[in-house]
């Protein structure tokens, strides 16, 4: 059995790891520490997916401050870093979807804005750094998503057309990344899929478990 798609590359928070209560805890730490109120996870479930900056800039504006970002990402930073493996969970199937793929010999990637450094020690905690032949953070390049570019360089990197490519994400975010850089796209139906209308998005496929991903035929490009 052959895969129809040459290299799979995935989102990692809402789409292979619930890791929406670690980032809130790092945000609320740092909320505290510049005098603002905690806000909900719910909330900030709504804030995952632009990176990190973008991420206390959405807080502070919700709180209606002014605050000199330059100076609060340091102390995000360190909150950040102290969360990272606080309790991260893999959402059902990652650990099935990756093994089928590989056993299918598709090479993988992640595709992520969070910061690079903080990656493969997220990954190592919990046991699936081996299944990655590259990961791309969100400062790894000049452009994060929703920028194409940095799905475009993955499929760069393994000399592959990146409309023969499949991303795999939940937001709206990765959405507009495969849009821009002509890469199809599977999105899933849990994660954080702030502003991304599911049910008329044009995908590859809208599902509910990554075990559906090796049994995916082959679609045009969004």
């Amino acid at each position: 059995m052959s895969y129809p798609y040459p290299l799979v590359v995935f989102d990692l928070d809402g789409t292979l790891v619930d890791s929406a209560a670690d980032i809130a805890e790092a945000l609320n730490r740092t909320l505290e520490d510049i005098g603002l109120a905690r806000v909900p996870e719910a909330t900030v479930l709504g804030w995952i997916g632009d990176g990190v900056r973008r991420l206390v800039e959405q807080a502070v504006q919700a709180a209606g401050r002014q605050i000199d970002l330059a100076a609060v990402m340091p102390t995000f930073m360190v909150h950040y870093r102290e969360c990272l493996l606080r309790s991260p969970q893999l959402f059902d199937g990652v650990v099935e979807a990756l093994a089928q793929l590989r056993a299918l010999n598709v090479p993988l990637a992640i595709c992520t804005n969070k910061p690079a450094a903080l990656v493969p020690p997220l990954l190592q905690h919990l046991g699936i750094a081996e299944a990655f032949a590259l990961v791309l953070g969100g400062d790894s390049l000049p452009q994060r998503k929703p920028s194409g570019e940095p799905l475009r360089h993955i499929a760069a990197h393994f000399e592959l057309p990146v409309d023969a490519c499949l991303m795999v994400g939940d937001s709206l975010t990765d959405y507009r990344a495969a849009e821009d850089a002509g890469m199809p796209i599977a999105l899933v139906r849990y994660g954080y899929p702030r502003g991304l209308d599911l049910d008329n998005a044009h995908a590859v496929a809208v599902i509910d478990d990554l075990r559906e991903l090796p049994g995916l035929a082959a679609v045009s490009a969004i």
